[in-house]
């Protein structure tokens, strides 16, 4: 059988056809990240840098995305900003990150001003806001704040309870002297009485052990509503350009959700958690009397996303931001659907309705 094509041309075909194999495994490698940047709405603690309080904490810690991405040859950088939630906007808006973990204030606030992400997964849910004052302080409740020096993390998902709770009480910031200090700078000053009390979370219990505070409220007493929450969002550059990265890391997310969320590793994850420098009795304070499955559940449920739409709400009647702010279409739930079947982990979390309630 005599050949069709004579021998150049066959050869200039399988020399074509070669390149265009070598242009396509190219252009697929191009395809990949050479870095992954994760910011992080917290200073960090250590050498390297450590977080606690989530599952993207446990994530962190536990390497998880690192060793999903380690036979792709993909560095994963987790960034940490001392300037919390307003810090890691400005990062975003500047387009140095590709993936952020922060609290719902935070994100909503970028959102008004037209940042565009996606919110994939929560992180951590139903966080208390925490009041402290010094040890010898005759404030025993909120309403002794009034002309009180308060610091308060303005910008921070912790503003928005304390802002609430204030209301509930028949007061607000304006009432208070408030002074806008970070995390580190709001312990400091209230431990050497610089201030007359302080808003913070579970760092406040370090200082209640050592016998430099007291602490005289706890809003997550008050109800759902007074909670704050957290999440993973991506950048919508990002996610258009590497939707399977964007899977790859909701998968490893979750699996650290899982590991979090068993009550037979509830001695180990507060000792990991404790590697950030907030102390394992801190983290036993903080989860006292609550499920890990409901303090660490993934799920983009009716609770979360009513959530996020009052805090919208609530920022702008407080004149947080000027403009409304549309929550519907924020979430992007096909990642973590997708995690969840694979992982067989449809039923593990409960999911609960808008007003906090388990759903049947």
């Amino acid at each position: 059988m005599t050949d069709r094509f004579p021998f150049p041309l066959r050869v200039l075909r399988s020399l074509l056809a070669a390149t265009l194999m070598t242009l396509a495994a190219a252009a697929a490698h191009a395809d990949k990240p050479a870095t992954i940047r994760i910011g992080v709405a917290q200073q960090g603690a250590g050498d390297p840098p450590t977080f606690g309080g989530s599952s993207a904490a446990t994530a962190q810690l536990q390497q998880r995305v690192e060793k999903e991405f380690a036979a792709d040859g993909i560095n994963v950088q987790w960034l940490f900003f001392k300037g919390a939630g307003p810090a890691v906007n400005e990062a975003i808006a500047n387009k140095a990150l590709d993936f952020a973990y922060q609290g719902d204030l935070p994100a909503v606030l970028a959102r008004s001003n037209g940042i565009k992400t996606h919110l994939l997964l929560a992180a951590s849910v139903r966080s208390g806001v925490k009041i402290a004052v010094p040890p010898d302080s005759g404030i025993r409740s909120i309403t002794d704040l009034k002309d009180r020096r308060v610091s308060i993390f303005r910008g921070t998902n912790l503003q928005l309870v304390a802002d609430n709770a204030l209301a509930k009480n028949g007061l607000g910031e304006r009432d208070l002297r408030v002074i806008n200090l970070d995390a580190a700078s709001s312990l400091a000053a209230l431990a050497s009485k610089g201030i007359d009390a302080s808003v913070g979370d579970y760092q406040l219990y370090k200082l209640r052990d050592a016998g430099l505070a007291k602490i005289i409220y706890e809003s997550q007493n008050d109800g759902p509503q007074f909670t704050r929450q957290t999440h993973l969002l991506v950048l919508d550059d990002f996610e258009r350009a590497h939707p399977d990265i964007v899977q790859r890391v909701v998968n490893a997310l979750v699996k650290g959700a899982q590991w979090s969320s068993d009550e037979a590793n509830r001695d180990a994850l507060f000792k990991l958690w404790a590697k950030s420098g907030v102390p394992y009795s801190s983290w036993q304070a903080d989860y006292a009397n609550q499920r890990l499955k409901d303090r660490l559940s993934p799920l983009i449920d009716p609770f979360l996303v009513a959530r996020y739409k009052a805090v919208a709400q609530d920022a702008l009647k407080l004149k947080l931001i000027r403009q409304p702010v549309d929550v519907d279409g924020w979430f992007e739930p096909k990642y973590l659907d997708n995690a969840l079947r694979t992982l067989k982990l449809e039923n593990y979390w409960t999911r609960y309705d808008a007003a906090g309630k388990p759903l049947s």
